[in-house]
C-alpha cells in the first residue's frame, strides 16, 4: 500500500505544488483510474494550458456570458456620461455680445443694432461702442457710428438662447473673449486625470482586484461629477474635471498595473486593458463580436442619448448631477459581476477562481470532469512558477532595432487615431447643424462602423483597413475645410467620423496582436496611455477655430492622412502566428511584401492549391 501523502496547502508560495482541497478526492480517483489502465491502453490527453482552454468546457457564450454582456449596458452609459457631459456643460452659443445695462428697456435686436459694432459682416462678440447711449438716443444721432469709439465688454455678456436653450458654466462665468481658453484648459486637464487615474487604479486593481478598482473609479467619478455642479470658479471646476478624468475609460475598462513599487510600475507600465470582466469569460471566437457590438450598441446608443438628456434637463448643474449620480450604482458590482479569474490565479487564489468557474458551469448547464479541473490547477501552479522566474518590461520593446521601429510606429499610429477621434467628437459645431442634432448624427455612425468592422477585419486584415479608414477620414476633413457650410460639408464630416470610429476599433486590436506575448500587456497599456497624451491636445486643436474656422479640420485631416500612412509600414497580423518572444517580435513580418493584401493572397493560395492537385480521369 502507498503511504498516505500529506495534504498540500493551498496557500503555499508560488512555485510549489498547488492542489485545491476540494479536489483531493477527485485526484485520488484519477490516480486509481490510471493505476487500473493496462500498459498499452491509450490515455486521454487533457490539454488545459491556460484559462482559455477551460472556456470551451464551461461554454464559450452561454447563458451566464449573455447575462454579463447585458450587464455591460450601465457601464457603457457611465463611460458616455463621464466623457461627453463635459462638452454639454461648457458649450457657448456662437451668438453672444456685450451686455449694455442702460439699454435694457430695448429689445434684443434693438440693443445689438445700436450698441454692438459690426466686424467682418457679423456683430462683434468682444467689444461695444464707448458712448453715452441715452444721450445719443436723445439727440437722435444713432445712424452715423463711424466716429464712435469702441471698448472691450465691461458689463458681462448676453447669449442667444435660440442656439443653446440653457446656461452653462461657460456662460455663467463668462469664459469668452479674453477668457475663452479656460474651458479648453479644463478639458485638457481631464485627460491628465485619466492618465493619473489609470496608474492609481491599476495599482488598486493589482492589489485588490478588478471589481474593487472598478468601484473606486466610478465612485471617484460620481463624487467629482456631483461636485462639479457646485463649482463657481475656474480652479475648482478644473480640479473636479481632473478627478472625473480618473473615471474616464476606467469606469468601463479596467486598467491594472502589476509590480510592487511605484517606480517599477511606471517603468514596467504593466496595465492590461480588458473590456470589463466580460471578454475574459467569453470564448475567443466570440470576442471580436462582443468587443465591437458592446461599443456599437451600448456606447453608441448612450452617445446618441446624451445630447437630448442635456436638452431636456436644460441646466448644466442638474446635468452634472444627473449624469454623475448613476455611477454610484457601481457599488453593487460585486453582487452581479464575478472577479477576474485570471487575476485570482495570478494571486494564487485558485479556490476563488474555481468557485467562479463552477458558477459558470452550473448556470450554463455544463458538466466539467474533475480531471479538467485538476489539470487547470496544475497548469496554474506551473504558470505562476514560470512567471516568477522571468520578468519583462516596456523597455524591452526598445532594445531590438526592428521591434523598436514597430513600437514607435504603433505609438504614433494610435496617438493619431486618438487625437483625430476626440477632435471629431469636440468639433461638432463645424457640421453646421444644431449642436444636439449634429452630435446625435455623428454618434450614430458607431453602429455601422462596428458592424462593418466585424465583417471585414478578419477578411481584409488590419494593415490596409487601418490605412484606408484613417486616410479617408483625413481626406474627408481636408475637403470639408475648403467648402462652405452646407449639405456636402455635413456629409463629409459625418463620413469622416464614421471612418475614425472604424480606425479606433482597429487600433487597440492591431497593437495587441503585433507586440510579443511576453510584453504585450505592458506594451498595449503604454500605447493606450500615449493615446491619452495625444487627446490632451484635441481641445487645443478645436480651440484653433477661433483663429480660422477651418483650421481644426485641416489639422485633423493631415494628422489622419499621416497616421493612416504609418500603417503601411507595419506587418500584417491576419492569418499569422503572433509573436511570442522578443526574438519573434524582431523577425515578425520580415517575410511579408509591401503590397501583400490578405484577401487577394488567400484567393491566390486557394487557386494554387486547386491547380496543384493531380487531375483524375472520369469513370
Amino acid at each position: 500500500t502507498r503511504p498516505t501523502r500529506p495534504k498540500p496547502n493551498v496557500n503555499r508560495p508560488a512555485g510549489r505544488e498547488f492542489v485545491n482541497k476540494a479536489f483531493e478526492v477527485d485526484k485520488a480517483t484519477i490516480q486509481k483510474i490510471k493505476n487500473n489502465q493496462k500498459p498499452n491502453e491509450p490515455k486521454d490527453t487533457i490539454n488545459v494550458q491556460d484559462f482559455d482552454d477551460l472556456i470551451p468546457h464551461i461554454g464559450g457564450f452561454g447563458r451566464y456570458q449573455k447575462i454579463l454582456f447585458l450587464l455591460m449596458i450601465p457601464y457603457a452609459y457611465f463611460l458616455v456620461f463621464v466623457y461627453f457631459t463635459q462638452i454639454f456643460i461648457t458649450l457657448v452659443p456662437e451668438e453672444h455680445w456685450c451686455a449694455v445695462p442702460e439699454l435694457a428697456h430695448l429689445s434684443v435686436e434693438e440693443r445689438v443694432k445700436l450698441a454692438i459694432p459690426i466686424k467682418n459682416n457679423v456683430h462683434s462678440k468682444c467689444s461695444v461702442y464707448d458712448v453715452d447711449f441715452n444721450e445719443q438716443i436723445a439727440l437722435n444721432d444713432t445712424e452715423d457710428k463711424s466716429k464712435w469709439k469702441e471698448k472691450p465688454c465691461s458689463n458681462g455678456w448676453e447669449y442667444s438662447r435660440a442656439e443653446l436653450p440653457y446656461s452653462t458654466i461657460t456662460t455663467d462665468l463668462n469664459w469668452v473673449c479674453d477668457n475663452d481658453t479656460l474651458p479648453t484648459i479644463a478639458q485638457s486637464v481631464f485627460f491628465i486625470g485619466a492618465i493619473c487615474g489609470g496608474l492609481l487604479l491599476g495599482w488598486i486593481a493589482d492589489r485588490y482586484g478588478r471589481v474593487p478598482s472598478l468601484m473606486v473609479a466610478n465612485t471617484i467619478g460620481a463624487v467629482a461629477g456631483i461636485a462639479t455642479a457646485f463649482t463657481n470658479d475656474f480652479w475648482s471646476f478644473t480640479a473636479c474635471r481632473f478627478f472625473v478624468g480618473f473615471a474616464f475609460d476606467n469606469c468601463f475598462t479596467i486598467m491594472y498595473i502589476l509590480g510592487e513599487k511605484v517606480l517599477n510600475r511606471i517603468l514596467k507600465c504593466e496595465p492590461l486593458i480588458d473590456l470589463f470582466a466580460v471578454l475574459e469569460y467569453v470564448g475567443p471566437k466570440y470576442r471580436t463580436f462582443i468587443a465591437n457590438m458592446s461599443i456599437a450598441v451600448f456606447f453608441g446608443s448612450a452617445a446618441c442619448a446624451i445630447p437630448w438628456i442635456a436638452y431636456y434637463v436644460s441646466d448644466w448643474k442638474l446635468l452634472s448631477i444627473y449624469t454623475s449620480a448613476p455611477l454610484l450604482l457601481a457599488l453593487f458590482t460585486p453582487f452581479v459581476v464575478p472577479e477576474s479569474a485570471r487575476w485570482l490565479v495570478s494571486k494564487n487564489k485558485i479556490d476563488r477562481a474555481l468557485i467562479i468557474i463552477k458558477k459558470f458551469e452550473r448556470i450554463n448547464g455544463k458538466t466539467i470532469k474533475p480531471e479538467i479541473y485538476q489539470a487547470f490547477v496544475d497548469s496554474c501552479a506551473r504558470s505562476q512558477s514560470e512567471s516568477d522566474s522571468v520578468n519583462y518590461s516596456i523597455i524591452d520593446l526598445f532594445k531590438k532595432p526592428r521591434l523598436r521601429k514597430i513600437t514607435c510606429l504603433l505609438i504614433l499610429f494610435y496617438m493619431a487615431i486618438s487625437l483625430v477621434f476626440d477632435g471629431y467628437v469636440r468639433n461638432i459645431e463645424s457640421i453646421g447643424l444644431s449642436t444636439f442634432i449634429a452630435f446625435t448624427v455623428a454618434s450614430a455612425t458607431e453602429l455601422p462602423a462596428s458592424v462593418i468592422l466585424t465583417l471585414t477585419l478578419d477578411r481584409w486584415g488590419r494593415r490596409w483597413l487601418g490605412l484606408g479608414t484613417m486616410f479617408l477620414c483625413g481626406v474627408c476633413s481636408v475637403i470639408a475645410s475648403f467648402l462652405p457650410t452646407g449639405t456636402i460639408t455635413i456629409v463629409l464630416i459625418v463620413t469622416g467620423r464614421f471612418f475614425v470610429n472604424f480606425s479606433y476599433n482597429i487600433g487597440m486590436q492591431y497593437c495587441a496582436e503585433i507586440l510579443p506575448t511576453v510584453v504585450r500587456a505592458q506594451g498595449v497599456a503604454f500605447i493606450h496611455i500615449m493615446g491619452y497624451v495625444a487627446s490632451i491636445l484635441s481641445p487645443v486643436v478645436v480651440y484653433l477655430s477661433t483663429i480660422h474656422e477651418s483650421l481644426p479640420l485641416w489639422i485633423l485631416g493631415f494628422v489622419g492622412i499621416f497616421g493612416g500612412s504609418l500603417a503601411l509600414f507595419l506587418p500584417e497580423t491576419l492569418g499569422k502566428d503572433l509573436p511570442q518572444t522578443l526574438d519573434d517580435g524582431e523577425t515578425f513580418g520580415v517575410d511579408q511584401n509591401f503590397f501583400d493584401f490578405p484577401c487577394i493572397d488567400r484567393q491566390r493560395k486557394s487557386l494554387d492549391e486547386v491547380q496543384s492537385q493531380p487531375s483524375t480521369s472520369k469513370k
